[in-house]
């Protein structure tokens, strides 16, 4: 079975207020047909611009699900026979919490990285998210507020 006759899927596209992984993506993707998974997990670190950072607290807009979930099939559509999943959580996370999990399944590598880069990016610029950075010198910073 050839999957780039088939359009794109977007298996899921959301926010999550639970914490998400990567085997979760993963599973959701895989079929008996497809050849490659790529993942991206992008997760919270202990620091930003040379600060040491304690931990973040995400906000979204209420339209960030219905977001998601137009910007993951427009990528869809541009990456036939793939299978796409996508969650950015929301609210406090701490050092090591997955921020962003996405997966993207194909035929083939390359069509798979190229889908999964696609997705996070289309994710990262499109969805409204804002992040509160807290520090361990006590400040505060908003990131993505515009």
């Amino acid at each position: 079975m050839d999957m780039s006759d088939t359009p794109g899927i977007v298996v899921f596209a959301g926010m999550a207020d639970t914490p998400i992984d990567v085997s979760t993506a993963w599973d959701a993707v895989e079929t008996e047909v497809t050849g490659a998974v790529v993942t991206f997990g992008g997760i919270v670190r202990n620091h930003d611009g040379g600060r040491a950072v304690d931990k973040l607290d995400y906000s979204a807009h209420p339209s960030a699900e219905a977001s998601m979930r137009a910007l993951a099939a427009e990528v869809a559509a541009r990456h036939p026979g793939t299978r796409l999943w996508a969650a950015h959580r929301v609210g406090a996370l701490a050092i090591g919490d997955s921020a962003l999990v996405a997966a993207a399944a194909a035929a083939h590598r390359g069509e798979a990285f190229d889908a999964c880069r696609d997705l996070v990016e289309a994710v990262k610029a499109g969805v409204p998210v804002w992040k509160e950075q807290h520090f361990t010198d006590g400040d505060t910073e908003w990131v993505g507020m515009a």
